[in-house]
């Protein structure tokens, strides 16, 4: 079976082969490159400059973060960010970090990043002539009875030299003698000493001998150590124990259980009595921990198992057994017990994270590197193969690297980190053994935010309903947009799009950009402008920022706030005075007169009523408070008097109401001055009509200019979007003699009108905060949008 040095001669031999091949290949396979150095240099003893052998921009090392990664927990070598050297960090025995006479090589990994690269630097360790051989014991006595016939030889113990090569124990010399001559037995790296006797004993001439042995290295200069040999001569017993057989072999699995039997020897001895019977004894000069695994029965010969059995320790054992009779002189014979250690599955593999960034960018490319590690398993053979791969379902995968068990963890798929910001990557290795062993590996992966999701508002367009008379400079409303990513990407901030002087009404508001709270400066008149519409942009902070817009549709509501303005009666100088002449002869129920009025607001805001707050005769007069008419409410009499005066009050139906008054003088003449004063008045009632078929024009022109506006606002709207909103006038047959606005609106699958003094039959009042709110019956679809309607 080979040695632990000749396996590891082996892999380094198959090493160097499979470097060699990949390097061959093309240029996937990253350099690798080798060094050697002596033992026992001094710290910080330049080994080569690795940075410039490796291809490697020097002025960038300290920002890549050059530096050697190491499996272990003793750190030989290290690096300078600085040149690029490879220096010895702590001093290094050969002997105590490699033993037996291979090469001795530490494989260094060297980690570079931005990118991420990882390269491999073997460094030979050789060997220097530091160890002198020595003796495991310092005196060898033998006892040699008289009658041994010459050619016997009688094993001394061997030196040790933990030197390899050359600088190992290469002779053994005897000091200059008569009797006994020295042979070399080559035992696979051991070179064993027997002293062989050329000459027979002669107790009687010499009953005891001494002699020197040397061993020598081959170092230069050599260096050697010494032997003292006592030879006793005895006499009797002519037979030595013999094994039935030179070297027996054995195989045992590692972790048997202490106490099992490894094997039997056995030794006969012809002699008969103290001379026959033998006792067998493990060589002294094996290594301590043999006599830490295995003990001999002394009587018997049967070895058996002491301590824990490794074979990553060691793959195989040999002993050295002697065999002693009790004759005297003692006669002993040797064999060697080589036990070959059989590899089990109790390793399981091992991960190491030579590598990892711990934070992804969720735009990174399918392929980005996160992580590099290796795996490794103690075991040997098909124990020792592993297959690595991810368990958890994450858009990551193993890449195989060109070195054997080494591995990139990189990105499978693109990432979202509003899906998904947080990833755990579970790395499961298992070997090859019968059962299978495995280990687990977990990476906590955080993904970071870019950029990639624009602020979103709730809904577009917004509708805003607001009060006439706002308060300028207060809030109004507020928009408010979400944006999916962190932090400054998702920061929004607002300002309104200024259309110049395509809309003034734009220059009167102002959005706070933090928060969307949005200010008019201005306070609105319903009477003036009823709807208007702009738009607000959301933008986020984010390199570069992104931004979407909303339409924001604002409608008026009307107040209370215009007084009833009396149309007729006018006096010349502008008072609400009128003079009226009728016979006295009139009946009950003669039109006198019909006060006109009207009030700027719309529903019950613009509802006009009239009362009688003075009168000189309450049951001569009458007033119809819907239409202001005054008419005779009995014939005259002789005693009624000439002249009537009439103080008529017109209020609008608003919550505070708001009045204006108008005083008619009534008076009545005989039939004959009425007619004659017809003509007189006729021409000047002309005029007054006149006059009042001028404001009546101005009104009309004023509420006909206003349907014009409101009619392009709304076919705009409906132009650029798909709210049904339109505008119409209604006219109110039922009401003679006030002018009065009324406005139609739908809401829902409800259609809403704030109406004048005429209801329509079939309308209901709905209760709420405007009593003068109907409901119509819908005749057509419904509709979720408004649709004023104004009319005079």
């Amino acid at each position: 079976m080979e040695t632990k040095a000749q396996a590891r001669t082996r892999k380094y031999t198959g090493f160097s082969f499979y470097l060699a091949l990949l390097l061959f290949v093309g240029k996937r396979a990253l350099a690798e490159i080798r060094y050697s150095i002596p033992e026992e240099v001094k710290d910080g003893t330049v080994v080569g400059n690795a940075a410039k052998d490796l291809g490697l921009d020097i002025n960038s090392l300290f920002e890549r973060r050059f530096r050697v990664v190491s499996e272990s927990k003793e750190t030989f070598f290290d690096v300078n960010q600085d040149n690029g050297a490879l220096y010895v960090h702590k001093k290094i025995d050969r002997e105590e970090l490699c033993q037996g006479s291979g090469a001795c090589l530490i494989e260094l990994k060297i980690l570079v990043e931005n990118p991420l690269e990882i390269h491999y630097v073997v460094v030979e360790i050789t060997d220097v002539n530091d160890h002198a051989p020595s003796f495991p014991e310092k005196h060898q006595i033998f006892e040699i009875g008289e009658q041994t016939l010459p050619g016997k030889r009688f094993q001394l113990h061997p030196a040790r030299d933990p030197d390899a090569g050359i600088n190992s124990i290469r002779t053994y010399t005897l000091s200059s003698n008569d009797h006994f001559t020295i042979d070399i037995r080559q035992s696979d790296e051991d070179k064993i000493p027997f002293l062989v006797l050329k000459k027979s004993l002669d107790r009687e001439q010499a009953s005891k001998h001494l002699l020197f042995i040397t061993a020598t290295d081959g170092g230069k200069p050599p260096r050697s150590g010494a032997l003292n040999v006592s030879i006793i001569v005895l006499d009797t017993n002519d037979n030595r124990p013999v094994f039935s057989q030179e070297i027996y072999q054995i195989e045992i699995q590692e972790n048997v259980p202490v106490g099992t039997s490894v094997i039997k020897i056995n030794a006969t001895d012809p002699d008969e009595g103290s001379g026959g019977k033998i006792e067998y004894n493990l060589g002294k000069t094996l290594k301590k921990k043999v006599y830490d695994i295995f003990e001999l029965d002394k009587l018997t010969g049967e070895i058996r198992v002491k301590g824990e059995v490794d074979y990553e320790e060691n793959d195989v054992y040999k002993l050295d057994i002697e065999a002693s009779d009790k004759g005297t002189p003692p006669l002993t014979g040797e064999c060697r017990v080589i036990i070959k250690i059989k590899d089990v599955n109790d390793n399981p593999p091992e991960i190491e994270v030579t590598s990892l960034s711990n934070t992804v960018s969720e735009d990174s490319k399918p392929g980005t590197v996160i992580s590099l590690l290796s795996v490794r398993d103690k075991d040997s053979n098909v124990n020792g193969k592993i297959v690595s791969s991810i368990t958890s379902d994450v858009p990551f995968q193993l890449q195989p690297s060109y070195k054997e068990n080494t591995y990139s963890v990189i990105t499978k798929n693109l990432l979202d980190r509003e899906q998904v910001s947080h990833y755990e990557i579970t790395i499961k290795a298992t070997d090859g053994g019968d059962p299978p062993l495995s280990t687990f590996k977990t990476l906590n992966i955080q993904i970071s935010d870019v950029n990639d999701n624009s602020p979103q508002f709730s809904q577009n367009p917004l509708q805003f309903y607001l009060s006439e008379n706002n308060v300028a400079g207060k809030l109004i409303f507020s928009v408010s947009a979400t944006d999916n990513d962190l932090n400054d990407n998702a920061a929004v901030s607002y300002h309104i799009v200024r259309e110049g002087s395509k809309n003034d009404i734009m220059s009167f508001l102002n959005v706070n950009p933090d928060n969307g709270h949005i200010t008019a400066l201005k306070s609105f008149d319903f009477e003036t402008v009823k709807t208007f519409q702009f738009h607000v942009v959301a933008s986020d902070s984010g390199t570069p920022s992104l931004s979407s817009n909303v339409t924001v549709n604002v409608f008026i509501l009307d107040q209370n706030d215009n007084a009833p303005v009396i149309l007729y009666p006018v006096s010349s100088n502008g008072s609400a005075e009128g003079v009226e002449e009728i016979p006295r002869n009139v009946n009950a129920g003669h039109l006198v007169t019909k006060v006109r009025a009207y009030d700027a607001d719309i529903g019950y805001n613009g509802w006009l009523l009239f009362s009688l707050q003075e009168v000189t005769d309450h049951s001569l007069f009458g007033l119809d408070r819907y239409t202001g008419q005054i008419r005779t409410l009995r014939s005259f009499t002789e005693t009624d008097e000439a002249e009537h005066k009439l103080l008529i009050l017109v209020k609008d139906n608003g919550n505070v109401s708001l009045s204006a008054t108008a005083t008619v003088i009534v008076k009545v003449v005989e039939p004959k001055e009425a007619f004659a004063a017809s003509d007189v008045k006729s021409s000047t009632k002309a005029d007054e009509d006149n006059n009042v078929t001028f404001y009546l024009m101005i009104t009309l022109g004023s509420v006909s200019a206003l349907f014009l506006i409101s009619i392009i606002v709304l076919i705009s709207m409906q132009c650029s979007k798909s709210t049904d909103f339109t505008s119409k006038y209604l006219q109110e047959p039922n009401y003679d003699g006030t002018l009065c606005h009324s406005i139609q609106y739908r809401s829902g699958d409800k259609r809403y009108m704030l109406v004048g003094p005429r209801m329509s039959i079939g309308s209901t009042i709905v209760p709420g905060n405007h009593a003068n709110t109907l409901v119509l019956p819908d005749r057509r679809g419904t509709s979720g949008e408004v649709r004023p309607r104004i009319s005079i």
